[in-house]
């Protein structure tokens, strides 16, 4: 049954008492105990076992999670290289299976799969069986369109239970999926999709954000015009139920099946690295990189960091009853991935569409805390800036209801700093919750995973992260390429895991993989697990890109990107995308951008753009530069600052240096971050050194 019904008349939900909850990672370890006679005396003698002994680690998740396969598999891990590392050869999976298995019991204890709201109020709870018919519906809708197992399937959707319903019916007949937000233009989307060549593309009419409604039928023209791959289109009627447009399908047709057929269906079993989805995560420089994930690897990682570093538990389950898991996110993050694997485990999803502060006109940072309230949210996750602006609005959580049903706290996207930590915990203490759990993770969209993250046992120190992932062989290197603790160095992961990518989506010879991740450190090094150099052949340790530092008690704390990649409160963009919106106006001659989140403060990303003689940086001339961005790309990533400079720096070469430059202004000395001998144009460095000596007297203390 699908209600749909303003909040404003909704009663709140039956509270029944607060499960145990004895933490997952606990009943983990008591199952490796009687199963298979392992006993550690310490969380890194477990992660230790993990990242040691590999094989034995994810068939035990494999085991733990009881997945289901209708063919053996020969071993878990069964070549160790990086890349392409096999995992599972023989066994057959679907991450749809896995979520349909939770139907029956999930329905009979009386809890819903999916709980959303959206900005006015439309309040939606679909019960299991109903998610599984419109799945099945809509399935079969595409295989009638001629969707076979390999083709791709591309969504503009915003964050509302339609997503999820497209996502699980193109993956249970093998097709694969792919999404992007519908706050980003058609530049931006056309750079994802164009590449991919989907075969159906599924749109919404529009959004509503920000108190506005915001039309997308211009766009939805303009994607069908540049993706000439396109066979199919489906229109969701999300601003308008009954909007028809010549061409598209109808999404409440495609989904009204209720038959035989629907009741007979069944997701097809696939190879464990059939490809399940493209994300995609930009670098410094050419188009997004179009990244393809796996079946089996994706559904292994999203159990192991949701369930047993998440604590997030079955909902029909008594230690877990009535868990009910939401994670503010657009579709254009991986956070949304991370919110649907809620449903892998049985889990209630509670979704919100919209923004969680309010309007300009009218802002209000406690949307998301009442609809927690009024919906019985027990894990409340969100962006580390999201919890950052709470404190700076000054808002008091005893004003949004009753959160008392909320036991642990997410963050992710940036570091969360010790001072927003302290304030929760505090107006967590007032509700009365004096163990309030923050669960601050870092992973990436590359592998749909966590680095680092949360163990509910262990101690919390505010402005750190608790540990590093069981499985995720995860250490800081110096510029030596040598394993430090308590120093700040390279994030590498020395061992393979099983939802890094499969490959790039058109990197025909793997060329562009290796360069993203892997070229930093010659193969081999580090490679032994548990330690030590392996032969080449094993390839070279994953280099992700950020700062870390490994504490004595084994807490992590991210210091920001190493790389000059944009990071903007967990949406990573590249920068060759924003020149490409910013130096198509006529007025900008060169550009460039750097992201400063080191360290942990706030997001800072100033733009320094060369201007063609006889133009000034005017209000209206920064109007429109924001304009190309939000455009072009989202909100997300205008600049914080316009500056016009005479030159930007190059190599000799001609590359633009960008991590110099960011490192300038992350206060390392100019003699150490550049060789003026290599570049193009030293002379102009003198501008960018006054700057940052400018900039740094202005400063708080990190």
């Amino acid at each position: 049954m699908e209600t749909n019904h303003p909040h404003t008349h909704r009663d709140p939900p039956v509270r029944g008492p607060t499960p145990p909850y004895i933490p997952q990672i606990r009943l983990y370890q008591h199952w490796l105990r009687d199963a298979r006679g392992l006993q550690f005396d310490s969380y890194d003698a477990l992660w230790r076992w993990s990242t040691t002994e590999l094989d034995a680690f994810w068939q035990s998740v494999w085991d733990y999670f009881d997945l289901q396969s209708p063919t053996p598999h020969t071993a878990a891990l069964a070549c160790n290289t990086m890349p392409g590392a096999q995992w599972f050869p023989g066994a057959q999976v679907n991450y749809v299976r896995q979520v349909l298995r939770h139907v029956d019991a999930a329905h009979a204890a009386g809890l819903p799969a999916i709980i959303s709201r959206n900005e006015k109020g439309n309040h939606r709870e679909l019960a299991w069986p109903e998610l599984r018919r419109q799945v099945a519906s809509l399935a079969l809708h595409l295989q009638a369109q001629g969707v076979q197992p390999g083709d791709r399937v591309a969504a503009y959707l915003p964050n509302v239970p339609e997503a999820m319903i497209a996502f699980l019916a193109t993956a249970s007949i093998g097709a694969v999926w792919s999404i992007c937000a519908p706050d980003m233009g058609t530049h931006a989307v056309l750079d994802r999709f164009r590449q991919i060549e989907p075969k159906v593309l599924i749109s919404v009419d529009g959004v509503t954000y920000g108190g506005r409604d915001h039309d997308r039928t211009g766009v939805l023209a303009e994607l069908r015009a540049g993706l000439p791959s396109l066979q199919h289109v489906l229109l969701l009627g999300n601003l308008d139920a009954s909007i028809s447009i010549a061409g598209c399908a109808s999404w409440a047709s495609a989904t009204a099946r209720n038959d035989a057929e629907t009741a007979a269906f069944e997701p097809m079993w696939l190879a464990f690295d059939h490809p399940l989805w493209i994300v995609y995560s930009s670098g410094t420089t050419g188009l997004p990189k179009p990244i393809v994930h796996g079946h089996g690897g994706s559904m292994l990682v999203a159990l192991q960091l949701k369930v047993l570093h998440n604590d997030i538990g079955c909902s029909y389950e008594a230690n877990s009853f009535g868990e009910r898991y939401h994670w503010y996110s657009s579709t254009g993050w991986v956070m949304w991935n991370a919110q649907m694997s809620g449903l892998l485990s049985g889990t209630t999803c509670v979704t919100f569409d919209g923004n969680p502060g309010g309007s300009k006109e009218l802002p209000d940072w406690g949307v998301l805390w009442r609809f927690a309230a009024e919906t019985g949210v027990t894990f409340f996750g969100a962006g580390a800036a999201f919890f950052a602006n709470c404190m700076k609005a000054g808002i008091t959580l005893s004003d949004y209801g009753d959160l008392t049903r909320i036991r642990a706290l997410g963050t992710t996207g940036s570091p969360l700093s010790p001072e927003v930590q302290q304030w929760g915990t505090a107006q967590f203490e007032a509700l009365g919750t004096t163990d309030i759990w923050w669960n601050n993770i870092s992973g990436g969209t590359d592998f749909c995973g966590a680095f680092i993250g949360g163990n509910r046992e262990m101690p919390q120190v505010p402005g750190e992260m608790q540990c590093r992932m069981l499985g995720a062989a995860v250490e800081a290197w110096n510029a030596e390429g040598q394993p430090v603790t308590d120093e700040v160095g390279e994030l590498v992961c020395a061992q393979p895991l099983p939802s890094m990518p499969l490959y790039l989506w058109g990197d025909k010879d793997g060329s562009r993989y290796l360069s993203s991740y892997f070229d930093m450190y010659p193969p081999g090094h580090g490679r032994q697990p548990g330690g030590g150099d392996g032969p080449a052949s094993m390839g070279a340790v994953w280099r992700h890109g950020d700062w870390l530092k490994i504490g004595a008690n084994g807490g992590c704390t991210i210091y920001g990107r190493s790389d000059a990649t944009i990071n903007r409160h967990g949406l990573r963009m590249g920068t060759s995308e924003i020149y490409s919106a910013v130096e198509s106006l006529p007025e900008v001659l060169d550009s460039l951008v750097v992201d400063l989140e080191y360290l942990g403060r706030e997001s800072y990303m100033p733009l320094f753009v060369v201007l063609r003689p006889g133009q000034a940086l005017d209000e209206a001339l920064r109007a429109r530069i924001n304009a190309a961005v939000r455009t072009a790309l989202s909100p997300r990533f205008v600049p914080d600052d316009i500056f016009a400079v005479a030159e930007v720096p190059r190599t000799l070469s001609g590359k633009k240096q960008e991590l110099p430059i960011k490192k300038l202004l992350l206060g390392q000395p100019i003699e150490k971050v550049v060789n003026k001998d290599a570049m193009a144009n030293p002379g102009c460095l003198d501008w960018y050194v006054a700057f940052a000596a400018e900039r740094a007297q202005t400063l708080p203390a990190a």
